[in-house]
């Protein structure tokens, strides 16, 4: 069975720091690329970051600068480094794994972590 956990989420104010964390379970880590999304309230879920199996790093332009994705495939957990948070990165933020494998799309979510930032 595969498990998403992610853990590290709360209430923080505006220009603070979390680092979010995401463990795995189940999947063959080194082979997913892995992403946080997030989604507020109202609004469609939307990419924040991606480390790709080989440990490329893509990020939003409304991140970048400010966030970090990172992996340790040892721990089998993925983080996301907030930094400079505002109140528009308040929303729930969600962990993904991805593999595409002979055309076959393989896509596992965990449950979310609420991060609300104060002004």
């Amino acid at each position: 069975q595969v498990q998403l956990v992610e853990s590290g989420g709360g209430l923080v104010q505006s220009g603070g720091s979390l680092r979010l964390s995401c463990a795995a379970s189940g999947i063959r880590f080194p082979l997913y690329a892995m992403g946080w999304y997030r989604q507020a309230p109202g609004k469609q879920r939307e990419l924040v970051a991606i480390i790709t199996a080989g440990g490329t790093t893509n990020y939003a332009d409304y991140v970048k600068g400010r966030f970090t994705i990172s992996r340790d495939n040892a721990k089998v957990t993925v983080y996301l480094q907030m930094s400079s948070l505002n109140p528009e990165d308040t929303a729930v933020y969600y962990c993904n794994a991805h593999k595409t494998w002979m055309a076959v799309d393989s896509d596992y979510w965990g449950q979310g972590t609420q991060v609300t930032v104060s002004s």
